[in-house]
């Protein structure tokens, strides 16, 4: 879906007609699920998790299961052997099967596989070419599904659109705000990355407000404002998403930061009609209040909700671009 070398992969933005597609095609599901119930029928669908999950593993499941494939799921990290990624490598240490070994039995099972990485925050030269997604692109020869990876986290952002474009201003474009949050460890970029090319994707007007030092990667952020005052930034916001990211200059570190980022109500005092997102999980009254999370402003659970049917419409136009259909 990215390019003609990968035309069967999502992985990132796919551009603005595809995305919009899958947006009306998500909201398609959201109100008939089981519309295209044997759609999938025959089909297998691999979920490989070298990391934790929650959402993305259920909401995949169920989407498979609303368009009639069978999905089967590995937590590699716990059920499977240790892999090694690099190539021409004397295998005498801690991992006990190469990917490429791996890949390729994978790619012989299923008919379609769906990844799920995160990235080291130590070697940046590794994650910023998503080393382990491309490795299992590579190995296995089928079509693939991120479900997060070093870089991006696409199903999340189309989550995010189609809630967007649920909550959309009436005859304007909405003010949207991406915004750090503090946490107590170090995160990745891959939610921020991605909900920013989303968002500009979608031609959307994008502010980002962040402390200084945490700046983003720019090509994923070319076309936002950046504001590093939060309340400055927050005035007359339409939706304001949350997250936490550490630094990118400064590769996966977090600089000391002295005001207090954590969004409140009070914060939103010059966004009255403002909705607050968040990909969840959320430490409570660290990332966000309380009152945020369970007031009426909150769409954190519709986001969640709506990670079935942005799986569900990925699944959906992968099963029509391998069969031909439109």
């Amino acid at each position: 879906m990215n390019n003609p070398a990968s035309a069967f992969h999502f992985t990132e933005f796919p551009g603005f007609e595809i995305a919009q597609k899958l947006i009306e095609s998500g909201i398609f599901y959201k109100n008939s699920p089981r519309y295209d119930l044997h759609k999938g029928r025959g089909k297998r669908l691999g979920c490989i998790f070298l990391n934790p999950s929650l959402r993305t593993r259920i909401s995949t499941q169920i989407a498979a299961e609303n368009l009639g494939m069978e999905s089967i799921v590995l937590n590699m990290d716990k059920e499977a052997w240790a892999l090694e990624m690099e190539d021409g490598t004397l295998m005498n240490g801690n991992t006990v099967e190469h990917i490429k070994d791996a890949g390729g039995v994978l790619g012989s099972y299923f008919d379609f596989l769906a990844i799920r990485s995160f990235p080291t925050l130590s070697d940046k030269e590794a994650d910023m070419n998503d080393k382990v997604l491309n490795k299992f692109i590579a190995a296995t020869g089928k079509p693939i599904i991120s479900l997060e990876s070093a870089l991006r986290h696409p199903l999340q952002s189309l989550a995010d659109q189609i809630t967007i474009q649920q909550h959309l201003p009436q005859g304007r474009k909405p003010k949207v705000v991406l915004t750090w949050a503090p946490h107590i460890k170090s995160l990745p970029h891959a939610v921020a990355n991605s909900f920013a090319e989303w968002t500009l994707g979608m031609k959307h007007d994008l502010t980002i407000t962040h402390p200084e030092g945490y700046e983003l990667d720019e090509k994923f952020t070319e076309g936002a404002s950046i504001e590093y005052d939060q309340s400055k930034a927050l005035e007359d916001a339409d939706f304001v998403y949350v997250k936490n990211w550490s630094s990118f200059r400064n590769y996966g570190k977090t600089p000391p930061v002295r005001d207090n980022w954590m969004l409140k109500e009070s914060s939103l005092s010059q966004a009255k009609n403002a909705k607050v997102m968040h990909c969840l999980p959320v430490r409570r009254n660290l990332v966000l209040s309380d009152e945020i999370l369970d007031g009426p402003r909150s769409l954190v659970q519709e986001q969640a909700a709506n990670r079935v049917f942005s799986a569900q419409a990925v699944l959906s136009h992968m099963l029509d671009l391998t069969t031909g259909q439109k």
